[in-house]
This record gives C-alpha cells, sequence and structure tokens, in this order.
C-alpha cells in the first residue's frame, strides 16, 4: 500500500518525479525546454511552495501562475491538448507515488488548475474537453 502526502519532502518527490517527465515529454516537454526555457533551480522550489500551498493551505507561495501561463501563450500558443497531457502525467505522477485523501485531493485541484488556466489563456478552447 503507498502512502498519502504528508509532507513538504512528499511534494518534493511528486513536483521531482513530475517535472522529470514533463521535461522529455513529446507533447509539452518543448513549452518548458524551449519556450518559457525555465530555469529548474528557481521554478522547483517555487513548485513545491505552490503544491504545498495548495495542499496544506501554508501560505508560502508568492505569485501569479496566470500571468506566466498567459505570457507563455503570448510566444507559442498553449492548446487544450497541452493541459490534457499536463494533467494526464500529473495525475498518472500521483497515482505511482501516493494514495490517500491527499492524493485525491491535489488531483482534483490540478484539473482544476488545468481547467482553468486553459479558460483563461485561451478562452476559445472548450474545458469540457480536458475534464
Amino acid at each position: 500500500m503507498k502512502k498519502d502526502i504528508s509532507n513538504r519532502a512528499d511534494i518534493q518527490l511528486l513536483v521531482d518525479t513530475f517535472y522529470n517527465k514533463v521535461k522529455l515529454d513529446e507533447t509539452i516537454g518543448y513549452l518548458f525546454n524551449d519556450v518559457a526555457r525555465v530555469n529548474w533551480e528557481q521554478h522547483l522550489p517555487r513548485m513545491y511552495d505552490f503544491w504545498e500551498n495548495i495542499l496544506f493551505q501554508t501560505g508560502g507561495f508568492k505569485g501569479n501562475p496566470m500571468v506566466a501561463h498567459v505570457q507563455l501563450h503570448q510566444k507559442s500558443p498553449l492548446t487544450a491538448a497541452h493541459f490534457e497531457r499536463w494533467q494526464q502525467l500529473f495525475l498518472a505522477t500521483v497515482d505511482e507515488l501516493f494514495e490517500g485523501d491527499k492524493a485525491e485531493l491535489i488531483k482534483q485541484r490540478a484539473r482544476s488548475i488545468a481547467t482553468m488556466m486553459l479558460v483563461k489563456v485561451h478562452p476559445s478552447n472548450d474545458p469540457r474537453s480536458i475534464l
């Protein structure tokens, strides 16, 4: 039986495992590697803070992810397929590593975030296509 997500170390494991997949992914990897040119040393700790705040309401995340995604969309259009693939990778990573109430909650929040991002950065996409 897998354990549930219970602390920042679990969040770090989830985020690191997820982004290792993202970097190599044929559908969305180029957005991170070539378009956004993500500085992983800076990005990963921000993602730890983001997801820790999402799951445990720590208040540790400062920033506006929507602005970053709108700017990325202006450089290279983000589509429903991109958000769907992000969601598939994230949910699969959660399922590989964890099970329990917090694991289910983080998956629900990830679905909501992906839907909201899609609607905000590309309002012509039908959010039902990624649910």
